[in-house]
């Protein structure tokens, strides 16, 4: 026999039944049914209910047994009376009478509880993280991230694609982020850094003549930290093809996301990839103030200004005799009481904005009639239109925000958000696709007047050449990102490889020719030898797991995650250097005041 086992904790069943048998695992309960000692023995595959009584040998050996102790016993496998059957686990109809025991490795008092559903402050979790693992819920989440893996792995091979590996020590890199940098040894004074992205050597891969590739890539970004980002590492399904359009990317990229939910969303439904919607960067600001919309949730916000220009509601009408301002209704269809009404206002007000103003419809003593503050401004003529613009009707209400749309627009998409919710208007059981295409490539401060990227620097610009010389702030690129239930899953684009292009691109956003060659200089002269047009996109691997585990912390997906903080409270990092590490890379310590 095996010198641990022979059997998993999940395999044994009524046909083992009188085998001798050995099992390893960890002790996830015991109980003591007075003389009569059961244990739930329990390994990575599943749990196998083992006993003893005062008539095994090693009875009084058993009884020092505690959680979370590591075992291995031998054993009789014996059936369950049938009023004792398990039919929840899969070796519910038998338990394994001991025979023989040998503790593996005791465990010292616990900090946390591995059975039960208990609590813990997630600093506790992650310092003990290799207990909090052992949970049922994590050792689930972490077989479904490995398997999701495997599923995009194997649907890109049978797309044609080869997995290459990019390097992890390269150099600094704008992608939105700040880098992790590394210090040079051999070169003092000098900085590697952790690639953001292997944005520049998956382009140069296609200048290489590959054709088609892909990697499950480590990411690394020194960012604040969210519940649905990793605040230094994350992986995403990377790849890049060559002779492709923009439509040719989302041709090969959405039949792998949609067959991994298919795989592993649980049977909810998922929209078929040539019905996902394809929305502009601008009408999903305006429709629901994100670019990452829910479409599960029916809302869609529209722009009533007209209504309100020159109306007795004085804030509104006055609002809209600045430059570039707007009034915008969200639709809220069965929404239509005062005290929902209020409701949303205060939610508007816990956002840091004076309130909402809203509109309802009910019946009245003469048919249906518009109420709340609103509806008495601004005279029934316009309620009316209002409510025939947004398609509403007895039992309905509408909320209004104005000003300048992007000082307000991630408010009302979470009051969209919101009401979807508390209305019972958003399904529950589907995953909603939908490419966000048409991203704007520059952006212009406020305060300076500078124009820099909004987004990323290496795409193709829609009009080539011809748009880079009028003006910047209309200047579309061939980007788009893919978003679900409110998540953003995959971002992508056509790329610049046209050297010429790429030196007007970046001089728009301030990028000297010097800068360009310095920073950029092996894609910059890669792409003087015959670059073919190319693009790709990259999925967040963390992201999908956590839509397909129904979390919402993306650290409950993760094996090692760092806390809030960007620390690893389990491995003691970030740590300070000796100063023996110092004097080999020339660094120097300054204080902080």
């Amino acid at each position: 026999m095996h010198a641990y086992r022979s059997h998993t904790c999940a395999e044994l069943n009524k046909e083992h039944v009188g085998q001798t048998v050995r099992l390893s695992g960890w002790v996830h309960r015991v109980r003591d049914h007075g003389g009569l000692l059961f244990i739930d023995l329990r390994d990575h595959y599943g749990i196998t209910q083992v006993m003893a009584d005062p008539d095994s040998p090693v009875f009084s050996e058993l009884e020092k047994v505690r959680s979370e102790w590591c075992i291995r016993i031998d054993g009789n496998v014996m059936a369950r009376d049938p009023s004792l059957v398990n039919p929840a686990i899969p070796t519910g109809e038998i338990e394994v009478f001991i025979r023989d025991l040998e503790v593996l490795g005791k465990a010292e008092e616990l900090p946390l509880m591995v059975f039960g559903d208990q609590e813990y402050p997630e600093e506790t979790r992650l310092k003990y993280r290799y207990l909090d693992l052992r949970r049922e819920k994590l050792q689930t989440n972490m077989k479904l991230r490995s398997d999701v893996v495997a599923s995009m792995r194997k649907r890109m091979w049978d797309k044609g694609f080869r997995e290459f590996q990019t390097p992890i020590i390269t150099a600094s890199s704008p992608e939105g982020a700040r880098d992790f940098l590394v210090p040079s040894r051999l070169h003092p004074g000098k900085f590697y850094a952790l690639p953001q992205a292997p944005q520049q050597f998956k382009q140069l891969i296609m200048v290489s003549g590959y054709d088609k590739y892909f990697q499950i890539a480590p990411c690394f970004r020194d960012e604040d930290p969210r519940a649905d980002r990793s605040p230094t590492d994350f992986y995403q399904l990377d790849m890049e093809m060559s002779f492709v359009t923009q439509q040719d990317v989302f041709d090969t990229i959405s039949p792998v996301i949609a067959g991994v939910f298919e795989e592993f969303g649980g049977g909810k439904k998922v929209d078929d990839p040539a019905e996902w919607p394809q929305i502009s960067y601008r009408d999903a600001a305006l429709w629901y103030g994100t670019d990452k919309p829910d479409l599960r949730n029916p809302i869609k916000m529209q722009v009533v200004s007209e209504h309100f220009r020159g109306s007795g509601f004085a804030i509104f009408a006055k609002l809209l005799e600045q430059e570039g301002t707007e009034i915008r209704a969200i639709p809220a269809p069965k929404g239509g009481s005062r005290k929902f009404c209020d409701r949303m206002n205060k939610f508007a007000q816990s956002e840091g904005l004076p309130g909402m103003g809203y509109i309802f419809w009910r019946e009245g003593e003469n048919g249906m009639e518009a109420a709340g503050p609103l509806a008495k401004n601004i005279g029934p003529e316009r309620t009316e239109a209002i409510r025939q613009q947004l398609g509403l009707g007895v039992g309905d209400a509408a909320f209004f925000l104005g000003g300048k749309p992007k000082a307000f627009e991630k408010v009302a998409g979470k009051a969209r958000t919101v009401i979807g919710d508390e209305l019972g208007l958003t399904e529950q059981d589907r995953f909603a696709f939908a490419w966000i295409v048409d991203f704007p490539i520059y952006e212009q401060d406020e305060e300076t007047g500078e124009i820099d990227f909004e987004h990323n620097p290496f795409s193709m610009p829609q009009g080539g050449m011809e748009a880079l010389n009028g003006d910047p702030l209309q200047v579309k690129g061939y980007q788009y990102d893919l978003a679900c239930n409110g998540y953003e899953l995959v971002s992508g684009a056509i790329r610049n490889h046209k050297p010429e292009i790429m030196l007007k691109a970046f001089e728009l956003a301030g990028y000297g020719e010097e800068e360009v060659k310095s920073r950029f200089g092996a894609l910059y002269q890669a792409f003087h030898y015959g670059a073919p047009p190319h693009g790709g996109c990259a999925a967040g691997v963390d992201r999908i797991v956590m839509l397909l585990a129904e979390e919402a912390n993306i650290r409950e997906v993760m094996m090692f995650p760092m806390n809030q903080r960007a620390e690893d409270l389990m491995m003691a990092a970030p740590s300070e250097p000796q100063n023996e590490q110092l004097r080999e890379l020339s660094l120097r310590v300054i204080p902080q005041e």
